[in-house]
């Protein structure tokens, strides 16, 4: 622009003013017609009289005169254009960088400033045009200009930036905006239209985009890798070699969806958020990791990772350069395919790995030992990462101190250390501290220090020895069992013997009857031994849990009492089951009541619950192996106080008890876990401390067809006691246990059975040769010395297939029955037996056919 063109814009004289108050011609034409007619009206008057309005017409004007002084030196009244606030507005608007115009509500021109009329190319105020006329035959600009000119139509301000092309045939970009303005006296509504040449600005940011573009186009096919990342691991850019190797989706980056852990093979994600931290600095370290494609490939990789920290330590953004390690690589082959090697060996071996100075810092580590250790093998605020720092008890901390020293002083074999990881209760590992001879001095590698997270083997180990215990005891239980049954046997049976003899008006029939009674508790508590054993008689059959439970609800809450309140929720279409109906049963009182005591007097809730299990939920079973198939739960929850983490383990043992001496027997909660294993089902406790607990029992879908068992049994007999009892016939009473042998063969013989006796299966077989012919029947205990029932059995077979037998044991049927071929026929008589329940099942094993 001209100087002479500054110095008028520097005037402060817009070119087109017309914003001052208009004056009016009539308001003229009828002031003058006033004066003139009262002039007039005074020549008509006389002299005396014309003086009077004279004067009073001079006075008036007088006034009008003085109010209008008065009224300009307070500025109520301009005599001229210039001066004051409007003054300094027309300066402001004359003399801006930006065009402006003012339109009133007809569109004509109220104000234009030279700014307006350069930028419209107007060559005098006379040339001037408003905005919708400078470029309306502007067919890029036209849409902006319709709609600025609609909004303020709509007394609304609008901005629009818009290309167009001058007459000169360049392309200009004007800013172009548009308020409405209410002034007064203006007589309506007008508009402001402002317009700026924005060319240069939009020239400058195009050539930034342009050079950026050529960075990122630059970026993005460079010969190798890149990736950025935030704090948590999530990657917001990566350039297109990198997503080219890894076969990624660039859509998918930057949204949050893509993760380190998804771009690095094993656990090379917990290496890269290793970095040692620099409070208020940038890290840089080298780390060879293998990269993951989509489709699951490793490609070898080397890292320079760039992390930012915070002034307290805390890790920022990262920036990483990938450099491709694979075949081919600038690198010599032989060179490049053993760093590739060890690295690959070293990130993915299932140990953890740390290499340590004599001061117990940690220099490097794989893949493996950062995840393990997480989080706590970063220093805090910038510290040294020292590997005592990562366990949390002291212990630990002072034991691989001592072990890092000692290899590092020159020990050549140090012991293994056993440690408590940091995190989750329960988490182990085993340490192996191995010496390096890499120089001399604190920050030479002095140690190499392999973990093993030995969290599972401990539990496994655990599992392990509960089991050992368990089935330890078991076998204790049933061995004591089995040698108490015989005693047992002998003191109800000589007891039967004695009460035969003694009328129940003698004085000592009562004595006999309490050693009966007595002997009888003691064989239901031998009967709970065998249940947790898993030694006891069963019978089992099919039933339907619903109908089970229905039956026993009524007892079961006369059994809680009035304190406790008992819900049962049953689901729908329950499985059926094959179960010991009368041990079921047993098996959910005792579980009830359990919960019962276990909320005191304070009372609760007892809630019995069924489903069924289908094999797809099984592993959902956490920490319990379940064979897979289907199965049927019964959950049986209280809301008392919960179970002792410290005890949980233990509850099925048996005589272990948490209720006060004599109150408890310890065996409840073993015969439970002792009926459902037999049953081929699963039981086991969850509790909280203060959440209550709850018993979980899994018992196997039945599928089969149920067949009716024909074979006699106790039961059966001792239902028809009311029949004779008397016999004849010659039996062979083969048992190792004297006082058994000898009641037995006194309550056959005084029924009137010929009893030939055997303290063994070979004597036994000798009598057989003695008296073969004469023999009906053999009773024979299943346990004995030398040879035992089944063995017996099969020898008899091979002389006379017909021969009855009977077989007796404190165990169960099902744990000789295996030993018997297949088909054969026998009766079972479960130890203890009383008198009449040994002469029933002889006389009906006698009479049967076959």
């Amino acid at each position: 622009m001209s100087s002479v063109a500054e110095g008028e814009r520097m005037a402060a004289e817009p070119p087109i003013d017309r914003s001052g108050r208009p004056g009016s011609v009539a308001l003229v034409l009828l002031l003058a017609s006033a004066l003139v007619g009262a002039g007039l009206a005074i020549s008509f008057l006389q002299d005396e009289a014309a003086q009077s309005w004279i004067l009073a017409l001079l006075a008036a004007l007088s006034v009008v005169g003085v109010f209008a002084l008065f009224a300009g030196a307070l500025g109520l009244i301009q005599f001229a254009r210039g001066g004051g606030r409007d003054d300094l507005a027309r300066a402001i608007a004359a003399t801006a960088e930006e065009g402006v115009l003012v339109t009133d509500e007809g569109g004509r021109i109220v104000f234009a400033n030279e700014a307006y009329l350069d930028l419209t190319r107007a060559e005098n105020a006379a040339a001037a045009r408003t905005v919708e006329r400078v470029f309306a035959g502007n067919a890029d600009v036209a849409e902006a200009i319709y709609r600025l000119a609609q909004a303020a139509r709509a007394g609304k301000r609008a901005f629009e930036e818009a290309r167009a092309t001058l007459p000169e045939g360049q392309a200009a970009w004007f800013r172009i905006g548009v308020r409405p303005v209410a002034r007064p006296g203006a007589g309506g509504l007008e508009t402001v239209w402002t317009l700026a040449d924005v060319t240069a600005e939009r020239e400058r940011h195009e050539n930034v985009f342009q050079e950026l573009q050529h960075a990122v186009d630059f970026l993005d096919h460079a010969p190798a890798g890149f990736f950025a990342a935030e704090g948590d691991g999530s990657i917001v850019y990566m350039n297109a070699t990198l997503a080219g190797w890894l076969d990624q989706d660039l859509t998918r980056v930057g949204a949050g969806s893509l993760k380190l852990s998804d771009v690095l093979a094993g656990d090379g994600a917990s290496l890269v958020e290793q970095v040692q931290p620099t409070p208020g600095a940038t890290t840089t370290e080298i780390i060879d990791v293998d990269l993951r494609t989509r489709g699951g490939r490793s490609l070898p990789a080397r890292l320079l990772h760039a992390v930012a920290f915070s002034a307290d330590g805390t890790p920022g953004a990262s920036r990483t350069l990938v450099l491709d390690r694979g075949p081919g690589a600038d690198v010599s082959e032989p060179l490049r395919a053993a760093e590739v090697r060890f690295a690959r060996f070293f990130n993915n071996t299932p140990l953890a790995i740390a290499t340590v100075d004599a001061r117990g810092r940690v220099l490097r580590t794989n893949a493996p030992f950062a995840k393990l250790f997480g989080d706590r093998l970063r220093g805090e605020g910038g510290a040294e990462r020292m590997i005592a720092s990562v366990f949390a008890e002291q212990r630990d901390r002072t034991v691989i101190e001592a072990a890092i020293a000692a290899a590092a002083g020159g020990a050549g074999d140090v012991p293994p250390v056993d440690v408590t990881l940091p995190g989750e209760v329960g988490r182990s590992a085993r340490l192996f501290v191995a010496r390096v001879d890499d120089g001399e001095g604190d920050d030479h590698e002095a140690a190499v220090v392999y973990a093993l997270d030995t969290t599972d083997q401990r539990a496994l180990e655990a599992k392990f020895a509960q089991s050992q215990k368990m089935t330890a005891v078991g076998q204790l239980a049933g061995g004591v069992a089995h040698d108490f049954n015989n005693v047992l046997t002998a003191i109800i049976g000589y007891s039967d013997l004695l009460l035969a003899n003694h009328r129940p008006t003698d004085p000592s029939f009562q004595d006999i009857m309490q050693i009966k009674q007595n002997a009888n508790r003691a064989a239901s508590l031998v009967r709970q031994l065998l249940a947790f054993s898993r030694r006891q008689t069963l019978r089992p059959q099919v039933i339907a849990l619903g109908d089970v439970l229905a039956d026993v609800r009524m007892l079961l809450a006369r059994l809680v009492g009035e304190n406790v309140k008992l819900e049962l929720v049953h689901g729908r279409d329950l499985w059926k089951v094959k179960a010991d109906l009368n041990q079921f049963e047993q098996v959910i009182i005792n579980l009830v009541v359990n919960a019962r005591d276990a909320m005191g007097d304070a009372g609760g809730l007892v809630t019995v619950r069924t489903r069924n299990v289908p094999a797809s939920e099984v592993p959902s079973f956490g920490d319990v192996e379940l064979t897979p198939g289907d199965y049927v739960l019964i959950d049986v929850e209280d809301t008392g106080p919960g179970i002792p983490p410290e005890i949980l383990d233990k509850i099925f043992e048996p005589f272990f008890s948490t209720k006060e001496v004599g109150k408890g027997t310890g065996l409840g909660l073993s015969t439970v876990y002792g009926i459902v294993k037999q049953t081929d089902g699963y039981v086991f406790a969850l509790s909280e401390p203060g959440k209550g607990a709850t018993f979980r029992i899994l018992l196997p879908r039945f599928t089969g067809v149920e067949a009716e068992d024909a074979k006699p049994t106790a039961a059966a007999s001792a239902a028809a006691s009311a029949q004779d009892m008397t016999g004849r016939g010659t039996v062979l009473l083969v048992e190792d246990e004297d006082a058994v042998r000898a009641f037995g063969s006194r309550a056959l013989a005084s029924r009137g059975y010929t009893v030939i006796e055997a303290n063994s299966g070979v004597e036994a077989l000798e009598r057989m040769k003695e008296h073969g012919p004469s023999i009906e029947l053999v009773v024979s205990d299943v346990v004995m010395p030398e040879m035992d029932g089944p063995s017996l059995l099969r020898e008899l077979r091979k002389t006379q297939p017909d021969l009855k037998i009977i077989f007796v044991s404190g165990y169960a049927e099902d744990a000789f029955k295996k030993n018997l071929p297949e088909g054969e026929t026998f009766a079972f008589l479960p130890k203890p037996f009383s008198l009449k329940q040994l002469v029933q099942a002889v006389k009906d094993t006698m009479e049967s056919e076959g």
